[in-house]
């Protein structure tokens, strides 16, 4: 079948929803969403949004330098400043949409702070605030009449040239976007829809790893398909572990202590009971969090344990149910009262700082294809994202994106010379167990060698190992029918890849990327280097 829409939008959280309802007054939109629209991972960001609002104590110029000096000192200056800049005008978007922000008594927000914040500045709902956002986005979707969302249906390939048999490399000028070949997995056919406008918003690929707070739908999907496609891939070596996800073995994804529990007072500990962050960081509990996962990763080893402990038992117990109702709940349905007994927690892969290269306006290296939130890589973040950026990072550059395609969505036509898919093939129970084993195998050889701590040794057998289940699933899917399985193995495939060639050409150790082979020169607290 083929649908054809103005804008086609893969992805459903903050960044695509948004953008979706920027652009909808001008056209058709079709959202593209892999499972429910609830199943993003905007849905699960506890934290907050972090935006200057209070101008009494903040400013631009210090969210700014917290933004610079947790990305180490590599993230674009103009990303920087435009997500900065722009943060407040999209709060109130935001609260437009219907977001409800908490309010003090005296109806200014209540803001949080957190790890690499000078300021309070993290507006938050509880701490569900992502849940809220998505929420009020699905309910203004649902809405819009020019909005199609599809649900349970899953980006194949995005179409170029290639798909009209002209070779397309790397270095080919004018790469363009006509669309996106996508499964329906109820009926099993692989649709074609041709769009004026693409727009990749398919969040990160944290479900490469082992332990993640990520849903389980985070596997890369948009990043592998433009890198397929010859689109410009940067910086996939910075993979930002959040310090404190519940420990609890079996689940997967593991659930997230947000960073904003330890800006309200709770404090790390060992197994012992001690205090432990006085040895690696001046700023403790509060230190960004690539210094904090490697303190928890360097005392989980040293002491030969799996986890560590995060204490809020000295906080009054009635105002840390009112600030964390559902990390209250979720710890209590495990027999742990945080208001009495410590929380344990253990590091897991939480966001992805590379992506997608796009420049100021959500453009790829692709013509007519845009990427946005999570899988795109703006500059914003750089070597490690400062805590809460992520959803603003998401909003402003869907702005910027839906801007920009307006603007010159005239120029383009369909185009329908596009041939429907190749569906030949099948698919045996015996193929999915194959599949089924193949996708623990890359979360085995991330999780041991691409990890919070990385080795060249380690990075070269990743990718011996990758490369052996590349070439066997690609044979495979050449001679299966399209499922969502083997087409999640080949994205979570190119996408160790990516990681594990990225980290191997930094020859340096610098935010997120740390190994053993190129250490850390001495830092100050403010990121500059002792001499």
């Amino acid at each position: 079948m083929v649908r054809k829409f103005d804008f086609l939008v893969i992805g459903s959280g903050i960044a695509g929803m948004s953008f979706a309802l920027k652009v909808a007054h001008k056209g058709s939109v079709a959202l593209i969403c892999k499972a429910g629209l609830e199943e993003a991972n905007t849905y699960y960001a506890q934290g907050g949004i972090a935006s200057v609002t209070n101008l009494k104590v903040d400013n631009f110029e210090k969210h700014i330098h917290d933004t610079m000096v947790a990305g180490d000192w590599i993230s674009d200056p103009e990303a920087v400043e435009k997500v900065v800049r722009n943060a407040p005008a999209q709060i109130e978007e935001l609260i437009n949409w219907g977001v409800n922000f908490d309010k003090t008594e005296n109806g200014e927000f209540d803001l949080h702070k957190e790890g690499g914040h000078s300021e309070f500045r993290i507006l938050h709902h509880k701490d569900n605030t992502g849940a809220e956002i998505q929420t009020s986005l699905i309910e203004a979707v649902k809405k819009h009449p020019n909005i199609t969302v599809f649900t349970n249906f899953y980006a194949v390939e995005i179409i170029t040239q290639h798909h009209l048999g002209i070779i397309v490399t790397r270095h080919t000028p004018g790469i363009k976007c006509f669309g996106a070949y996508v499964l329906n997995e109820k009926t099993g056919d692989v649709d074609t829809f041709l769009s004026k406008v693409t727009v990749m918003a398919t969040g990160g690929c944290e479900a490469v790893y082992t332990h993640t707070t990520n849903p389980l739908v985070a596997t890369g999907d948009g990043i592998a398909m433009v890198y397929r496609a010859k689109g410009l891939v940067k910086d996939m070596e910075f993979i930002q572990f959040h310090p404190t996800a519940l420990y609890h073995p079996g689940d997967r994804p593991s659930f997230l202590i947000t960073e904003a529990m330890r800006g309200y007072g709770a404090v790390l500990r060992n197994l012992g009971g001690e205090e432990f962050m006085q040895k690696y960081d001046p700023r403790l509990s509060l230190a960004p969090r690539d210094i904090v996962a490697r303190a928890i990763d360097s005392e989980m080893k040293q002491r030969g344990e799996d986890h560590v402990y995060l204490d809020v038992t000295h906080k009054d117990p009635e105002e840390t149910k009112k600030h964390f109702p559902n990390i209250y709940k979720k710890c209590l349905s495990l027999g742990i009262d945080i208001t009495k007994d410590y929380i344990p927690v253990a590091p897991a892969a939480h966001y992805l700082c590379g992506g997608i290269k796009v420049d100021l306006d959500g453009q790829s290296s692709i013509k007519r294809l845009y990427a946005i939130g999570e899988c795109s890589c703006t500059g914003l973040h750089g070597g490690n994202r400062l805590a809460s950026n992520s959803l603003i990072e998401a909003i402003v550059y869907a702005d910027s994106a839906a801007k920009h395609a307006l603007s010159v969505l005239d120029r383009y036509d369909f185009n329908e010379d596009i041939p429907e898919w190749n569906a030949e093939g099948t698919i045996s129970n015996e193929e999915r167990i194959l599949i089924t084993q193949s996708m623990k195998e890359v979360n085995q050889i991330m999780e041991s060698y691409v990890g919070i701590v990385r080795s060249n040794l380690r990075l070269v057998r990743a990718w011996n190992r990758l490369d052996i289940l590349y070439e066997e699933t690609e044979r495979l899917f050449k001679r299966v029918k399209a499922s969502r399985e083997i087409c999640e193995l080949r994205n979570m495939i190119n996408v160790g890849y990516l990681i594990t060639r990225q980290a191997m050409e930094r020859k340096e150790s610098r935010g997120l990327h740390y190994t053993i082979d190129y250490p850390h020169p001495a830092k100050q607290q403010d990121n500059t280097e002792v001499l």
